[in-house]
């Protein structure tokens, strides 16, 4: 008899997981989904059927990249996006790599890289979508996911090089931060010329290594910067009794609580009998409030159902 899972985390995971457009967005939502699974002696089979799907979409995936064949059937915008761009050999693939949880083949050929690559960056209970696209002096070389998405991540090994990626995307607006690439192949004075350069010229940037040991590679800089240009809400839900969900939901400012029950699944919010927040926008710790209570950054909420 089939399990009735109400766990808001799972539910959503659910959803994610049948409206993916790839492999690897199937398996990143079916992760979650077994990680939400109940636990009780009754989800056993729940489990088991999960578990035997995850291992066969890992199966599928392998053979796919082993075949050369694309496991994208489009690139769904995550909530969060944002995009590797830049010449052939300026180490975009090492970068989503050493950022995320993708595996792109890494080469000292050129144009390597012939169709979008997309990781997963997770950082501050969230996940941040980021994809290496073709290099800007590649056939391949396609502005479509440039123009919607929210960050573009110029990578660059010479400053001469901004201005030849600025030219190439005259209609992207997302927000820029210019990654001056393989620093451990700088002297400390170079790296100082550069810096004060990017700065003269007020852009946002940062020195990078994918070199993991290499002191300063600037990694962890990156990750907060990318994060910092998403203008979004962390909100955290809860079941009654239990902890609040270690993975944020991504809001928009401005969302109320209705908002973030209909995300979690539509009609949602309509099985709700009780709302309880802990956080910034509560007057006190579990404050009872409405359906059209606006929530503030880091705010916990829970869902009481019929």
């Amino acid at each position: 008899m089939p399990i009735n899972v109400n766990d808001p985390e799972y539910v959503s995971a659910e959803k994610t997981y049948f409206e993916a457009d790839s492999l690897e967005e199937k398996l990143i939502a079916l992760k979650k989904m077994i990680s939400h699974a109940p636990k009780h002696k009754g989800g056993e089979n729940l489990r088991q059927q999960l578990t035997t799907r995850r291992k066969k979409l890992e199966q599928e995936i392998v053979r796919k990249k082993k075949s050369g064949k694309s496991t994208q059937t489009g690139i769904r915008k995550g909530e969060m996006q944002a995009v590797f761009i830049g010449k052939t050999n300026s180490g975009k693939s090492s970068l989503l790599k050493a950022l995320t949880n993708a595996e792109p083949i890494i080469s000292q050929n050129r144009f390597t890289t012939t169709e979008p690559q997309i990781g997963i960056l997770e950082y501050n209970e969230t996940q941040i979508q980021l994809i290496e696209i073709p290099a800007t002096d590649s056939e391949c070389f396609e502005k479509g996911i440039v123009h919607t998405a929210d960050t573009l991540l110029f990578v660059v090994t010479n400053l001469d090089e901004i201005k030849e990626i600025e030219i190439k995307l005259p209609l992207a607006d997302g927000k820029k931060i210019i990654l001056f690439n393989k620093i451990d192949k700088l002297s400390p004075q170079e790296k100082r010329k550069i810096s004060a350069t990017l700065q003269s010229k007020k852009y946002n940037f940062v020195l990078v290594s994918t070199i993991k040991n290499w002191p300063d590679n600037g990694l962890e800089e990156l990750k907060e910067k990318i994060f910092s240009t998403f203008n979004v809400l962390r909100i955290y839900t809860k079941q009654p009794g239990k902890d609040p969900e270690k993975r944020a939901m991504i809001m928009k400012p401005g969302s109320t609580v209705k908002d973030a029950a209909e995300k979690i699944l539509k009609g949602f919010s309509k099985k709700i009998t009780q709302i309880k927040i802990w956080g910034p926008s509560s007057k006190f710790s579990g404050q009872i409030v409405g359906l059209n209570h606006k929530l503030k950054n880091l705010d916990v909420v829970e869902f009481k159902t019929k």
